[in-house]
């Protein structure tokens, strides 16, 4: 039986298909909002807007996010209930809908503020480095990088292609894998490279298990997208792998 106190309201932007259990009647929504849910609320948006993120733990930043989704409620115990689940802010808005789903009282609704928020957050650290010469913005690539990929629970495999001037011109995921494996086809990467007219690559994945240190089947396959790219003239200027605090330079590594 489901939680009454974690229903999940979608709002007319998202509307939810007749039947879906997750979701709470309709008839939940008449009336006035209680003073004390709409007192908390005015009052934790208040913080936000003079403190901004830093002035809010993890739980009232989802309670933030959570409003939207559920909109007569008290969501500050689901808020605790997803961080206890996944750990932090960060794992919680990246979990997968699947993971998300089997939270007692997540609905589609609420997965789909999620999911918008991921994005955003995603396509403003993309923003800060398409179209920018990538060495002299790398902390801002790395970024962008841990943004899209730290928290995973597959592997997944992207290529960064750049022009002459190591502009980023293209970004894009070549695989994903299992937790611990992607296939990577050496002819695959130089064959987009050359219909992009791409001049050097840089080679990002993440590894799920939160250790970045590359294994041997990283390395090797590194070598040969290197030795098959120098036989087109296109430079291969790093390999990344992504954990989720931190990552791995093969060049930094003395790898390349």
């Amino acid at each position: 039986m489901t939680n009454p106190g974690f229903h999940d309201l979608s709002l007319p932007l998202f509307p939810t298909p007749a039947g879906d259990e997750d979701e709470a009647p309709a008839a939940a929504l008449s009336g006035r909002l209680p003073s004390y849910i709409a007192d908390h609320r005015k009052r934790l948006r208040s913080r936000f807007m003079e403190g901004g993120a830093q002035a809010l733990p993890d739980y009232e930043m989802l309670e933030l996010v959570l409003f939207r989704a559920i909109p007569r409620q008290d969501v500050k115990p689901l808020a605790r209930l997803l961080l206890d689940t996944f750990g932090d802010f960060n794992r919680v808005i990246s979990a997968s809908p699947r993971r998300l789903m089997l939270v007692k009282g997540v609905g589609e609704a609420v997965v789909q503020e999620l999911k918008i928020v991921e994005a955003a957050a995603q396509r403003l650290m993309r923003s800060r480095v398409m179209h920018r010469p990538v060495l002299s913005s790398w902390d801002a690539l790395v970024d962008y990088c841990h943004t899209a990929m730290a928290h995973r629970e597959t592997e997944q495999f992207r290529i960064l292609f750049l022009d002459r001037k190591n502009v980023l011109i293209a970004d894009e995921e070549q695989a994903k894998g299992t937790v611990d494996h992607v296939p990577v086809y050496p002819r695959e990467v130089v064959k987009r490279a050359l219909e992009l007219n791409a001049s050097a690559l840089i080679l990002v994945h993440n590894h799920p298990s939160g250790d970045p240190t590359p294994s041997q089947a990283d390395i090797s396959m590194t070598s040969q997208v290197q030795d098959a790219a120098q036989v087109l003239g296109i430079t291969l200027h790093d390999h990344l792998i992504i954990g989720k605090s931190r990552e791995i330079s093969f060049r930094a590594e003395g790898y390349l």
